[in-house]
């Protein structure tokens, strides 16, 4: 195809050049200040993330977490709340890709499928430590220019079909048979 063919154009437009998505289990080792008797409840909060295109084929999601422990202590006679800032970076493959996007100017939307939670969270057996399981899951698009080639029709162009006129708009008998004469003649 010519580039000056007039059958032709080329249109420069921002389109998704780009898929991935990932799935994470991380384990963090949370250090109270007492020794913990029982879990009492783990919650995953205050998550922050952001993403950029770190190569042709990867996105970086460089996020954060709290994870906030509420465990007893001293043989189940008190309590208290240990609060730990979790820092991560997921490295997220793309497993579409568009090579023939144009340029470097790239945005990338990160959708996180799968909010950071607590699958586990458990007493370890040396140390007065606690162990947390937390899952998450991102899907990413990377959207970038990209070129695509569309028909121009001729400036003589008309079609039959394109006139509101020639459609045929008239019931057939098969409608007007399901016609209910009588249901305005109700009143209520």
């Amino acid at each position: 195809m010519s580039f000056l063919d007039k059958k032709y154009r080329e249109v420069i437009t921002r389109a998704v050049c780009g898929k991935g998505r990932k799935f994470t289990q991380a384990t963090h080792t949370i250090s109270p200040s007492h020794r913990p008797s029982s879990i009492l409840g783990c919650w995953v909060i205050n998550h922050l993330y952001n993403a950029k295109k770190k190569s042709a084929d990867t996105v970086e999601i460089n996020g954060s977490y709290d994870i906030n422990i509420w465990y007893s202590y001293n043989d189940n006679t008190k309590t208290e709340v240990v609060t730990e800032r979790i820092t991560y970076c997921d490295y997220v493959p793309l497993a579409v890709k568009d090579d023939h996007c144009i340029g470097d100017d790239f945005d990338v939307v990160a959708k996180v499928i799968q909010q950071p939670n607590c699958l586990e969270c458990k007493i370890a057996k040396e140390d007065q430590k606690i162990i947390v399981e937390v899952e998450r899951e991102f899907a990413v698009q990377v959207i970038g220019d990209t070129k695509m080639y569309v028909k121009v029709a001729p400036k003589d162009y008309e079609h039959e079909d394109d006139d509101d006129d020639s459609w045929d708009f008239e019931l057939t008998d098969d409608e007007l048979s399901d016609v209910n004469p009588d249901f305005l003649s109700h009143k209520d």
